[in-house]
């Protein structure tokens, strides 16, 4: 048996058994107050996340992440590669808040936002309950000859965990092309756009692995997460612990018996009835103590507490706790680490706020031709310019005119008699600008350039403009 100060099984993973083989849990269903709030909470997230690619705010998509054009929207805010700088903050405010998330509360993240777990415990296992039945089932049917039953039960499990992860997978694609392109490519049908239906079908792949196969090793093995918490945590970290202090006792724990007093023997409350690892989806024994592949999903709390009613013990033998909390009996309280954090992510807010808020809605470049130097035009000196207006609103710019502010100057398009720019789209071209060799104080002077759409000024610009040397 295995005592708290046992260190044998971080030798070792339940997913992998003896032999190096792939080992599936069939964990026991899950019940209690805790397992009802999280389904609660997943239904909310499970929408949210379904619905996110389709929801629009003042026109922009309400998130998406489409790298191909380097174009993302958060929260309705569309960022393009020249706000590449906001994006970069607004992961850091994501990243120390996730840090301050779990030096304050552990792994409770994963346990209760993460999506892979939500899909993982929410859909695919509560799937698999209804069609294998409970642990007991699953295990019998796992031993059972191939019959009809049990292909009939393998068919239709995997059948739907494809179908399942198809529809995953057309969310996912709505986040990185946009919701509007996705509906495009559905109308037009398969074989119009075979280029996106590859694609599809590999992160259908993907999805029906990890949930049908790889589960709960994604998040011992491939999440970072878990590794990093290793690095977060302290004695002072809220936690899903075993507290065994009151578990073990003087002589550790003991099996239950009717009418024992088991305090006065100097045995703990923890009976060794061993559910609380029966129920764990990674197989682990939450009495060892914090490990690397719990992710704070709470079923052991709920499975302890059912029965320590059972016994008439008072519940809480695993519950959310600080390690100085079961040993010292000390509250939770802010640590100087976690008051830093806050201060850190207070600043970079305040500083994505403030950014956000004087960001222009369209910006524009114009500049010299490179290899290009000044012409003459009769009495005007002429320079070539290339030009880019992009535009972040959701109206388009249907007449757009450009105006020197500061210098009698001309300016002409090339190949184009105006300049058009789309809703959340770019317009380039190219331009001279013509001013008058005698107002020319120097070879190289700074002009102030106004865009225009009709009469509305939409944006201020600057550029250089190269004349003749003078010597005078």
């Amino acid at each position: 048996m295995a005592t708290i100060n046992d260190d044998s099984f971080r030798d070792t993973i339940a997913t992998i058994s003896a032999d190096g083989k792939r080992n599936f849990i069939c964990s026991k269903k899950p019940s209690g107050p805790y397992y009802n709030k999280r389904k609660l909470l997943s239904y909310f997230l499970l929408i949210f996340l379904v619905a996110s690619p389709f929801v629009k705010i003042n026109g922009n998509q309400f998130l998406m992440f489409n790298v191909l054009e380097r174009r993302f929207s958060i929260f309705g805010f569309t960022f393009w590669p020249h706000d590449f700088h906001l994006f970069v903050i607004l992961m850091i405010v994501g990243v120390v808040g996730l840090t301050l998330f779990t030096v304050a509360f552990g792994r409770i993240f994963c346990g209760w936002f993460c999506p892979q777990t939500i899909f993982m415990e929410m859909v695919f296992r509560r799937i698999e309950y209804w069609i294998d039945g409970d642990r007991g089932p699953q295990i019998r049917l796992k031993k059972q000859e191939w019959n009809a039953e049990k292909i009939r039960k393998r068919v239709l499990k995997l059948s739907l965990f494809f179908i399942f992860s198809f529809f995953i997978a057309n969310v996912f694609l709505a986040y990185l092309i946009g919701s509007e392109k996705l509906f495009r490519l559905v109308t037009h049908g398969p074989k119009e756009n075979l280029s996106t239906l590859i694609p599809l079908l590999i992160f259908t792949g993907i999805f029906y692995f990890v949930f049908a196969w790889f589960r709960e090793q994604v998040c011992i093995i491939a999440c970072p997460y878990g590794r990093m918490q290793g690095v977060l945590l302290d004695n002072k970290s809220i936690n899903v612990a075993y507290d065994h202090v009151r578990g073990e006792g003087e002589k550790g724990r003991k099996k239950w018996r009717n009418g024992e007093d088991r305090s006065a023997k100097g045995f703990g409350d923890c009976i060794d009835c061993n559910q609380c690892v029966l129920v764990c989806p990674t197989g682990i024994d939450i009495r060892n103590g914090t490990q690397l592949e719990c992710t704070n999903c709470t079923a052991c709390i709920d499975e302890c507490d059912s029965i320590m009613d059972k016994v008439n013990l008072p519940k809480g033998l695993i519950r959310y706790a600080s390690e100085d909390e079961i040993v010292n009996k000390e509250k939770f309280k802010v640590t100087t680490r976690m008051k830093a954090y806050s201060t850190v992510l207070v600043i970079l807010i305040g500083v994505l706020t403030t950014m956000l808020f004087l960001r222009n809605e369209v910006e524009a470049n114009l500049l010299p031709l490179p290899g290009q130097l000044f012409q003459h035009n009769g009495t005007n000196i002429r320079n070539i310019y290339t030009y880019k207006i992009v535009n972040k609103t959701e109206h388009s710019f249907d007449n757009v005119s450009l105006k020197v502010n500061n210098f009698k100057a001309k300016i002409k398009l090339v190949g184009s008699p105006k300049i058009i720019v789309p809703k959340q789209g770019i317009a380039s071209g190219t331009l001279f600008i013509e001013i008058p060799e005698n107002v020319l104080e120097d070879e190289n002077i700074h002009l102030k350039i106004e865009i225009f759409d009709g009469d509305k000024l939409i944006e201020k610009t600057t550029t250089n403009f190269m004349g003749p040397r003078s010597f005078n």
